[in-house]
């Protein structure tokens, strides 16, 4: 003991001293406070939680600060987490008072939730852990977490955290500043995160804006899942940005090549393409060589002779064979003819015909030239 008989401290129910542990046993710890017996300092009174072992607290050597519970004769009853919890009260009416986020370690999984070390016992319900539902919160035994205090009473010995209110101030904060970086042009990348009859939403990080389906491709969409599925990362371009509303207005279709691009290295002059009748115009008619690429067959090339309007010979979605007479990327044009491709048919099978002519001429001179022979 550090001091004599003569020396030994006054103590009262309720001082606060100073003592150095000196045995660890299963259900108590024995502490020198420097008076005629040492102090006991129980288990339970070792922290606010549940304790297994003592020496899961402290150990031998470890200089504390304790507050006197109890004295019966020469017996001192001693408390750490008197002490711990009545500085941890100071301080967490501070955090709480001012809102403050601060990280603390997962002790316990209870029902309904789990219990932290934060001085004082606190507690975080099920429904204030994620913003996502959890069915298994074991994972989170010894799991260090960002929290804010939601309900703070130190007379009840309550206090009530939140990590899910971090969590959502978080994704607040990131999305405001999302929000405000944004510009109309910007290309950025997105997760398809719902889709609609009218389109799809793109998480951008943190917050949604949305593709109209007219947006998702240079041609015609029927339904958004025909271009993509949920989960997908895509480019996009922004095209509009209302704050106050907080809309963000997307194109993916501006972000990829269009129908046109390169078109003159896939399509030359003269070639011959199988398409489809989009559109009959009295002037002509739109034919669909490739895929949001239409080229215009001018009524005086619909035909191998005079028509009136090109519903004469034409329908819409009708299989047709045309040849590319002039083609320009830059003006995204196409001139098509089938007249010409009815031409060459033709004078393909008149040539066969003049062939087969002659060979039947011959044929029929050689007949008559065996016959004379039997009159000679």
């Amino acid at each position: 003991m550090s001091e004599t008989n003569n020396e030994l401290p006054e103590l009262n129910v309720g001082d606060t001293i100073k003592g150095t542990v000196v045995k660890l046993e299963e259900k108590q710890v024995l502490v020198d406070i420097g008076y005629k017996t040492e102090g006991i300092l129980p288990i339970s009174e070792l922290s606010s939680l549940h304790v297994e072992l003592t020496s899961d607290v402290v150990k031998e050597g470890d200089s504390l600060t304790l507050k006197v519970k109890k004295l019966d004769d020469d017996e001192v009853i001693l408390s750490k987490k008197a002490v711990d919890a009545e500085k941890a009260w100071d301080e967490l009416e501070q955090k709480y008072n001012n809102s403050d986020i601060f990280e603390t370690t997962v002790k316990e999984v209870v029902k309904g939730g789990l219990v932290t070390d934060v001085g004082v016992r606190g507690f975080i319900p099920a429904s204030l852990v994620e913003t996502f539902f959890v069915d298994d919160f074991s994972d989170y035994k010894d799991k260090t977490l960002t929290v804010k205090i939601v309900d703070f009473n130190r007379e009840q010995n309550r206090i009530i955290l939140s990590h899910r209110a971090v969590v959502e101030e978080e994704a607040n904060s990131k999305k405001n500043a999302l929000l405000q970086s944004l510009e109309e042009g910007q290309v950025l990348q997105g997760t398809v995160q719902r889709l609609t009859n009218f389109g799809v939403f793109v998480d951008l990080g943190g917050i949604d804006g949305l593709v109209h389906i007219s947006q998702l491709a240079h041609e015609h969409v029927e339904k958004a899942a025909d271009v993509v599925s949920e989960g997908d990362k895509i480019s996009v371009e922004v095209l509009s940005v209302d704050r106050d509303n907080e809309r963000i207005s997307l194109s993916h279709k501006n972000t990829i090549p269009g129908p046109w691009k390169n078109i003159e290295e896939r399509i030359s002059n003269g070639d011959v393409l199988k398409g489809t009748v989009k559109r009959l115009v009295n002037f002509g008619a739109f034919v669909e060589v490739l895929p949001g690429v239409e080229g215009l067959v001018h009524i005086s090339q619909i035909a191998n002779r005079h028509i009136g309007t090109p519903q004469e010979v034409l329908e819409v979605n009708q299989q047709v064979n045309v040849k590319v007479l002039d083609i320009s990327e830059a003006d995204e044009r196409i001139s098509l003819s089938i007249k010409e491709l009815e031409q060459e048919q033709e004078a393909k099978e008149f040539k066969q015909y003049e062939k087969d002519d002659d060979q039947s001429g011959f044929q029929l001179g050689d007949v008559i030239g065996n016959k004379l022979d039997k009159y000679k």
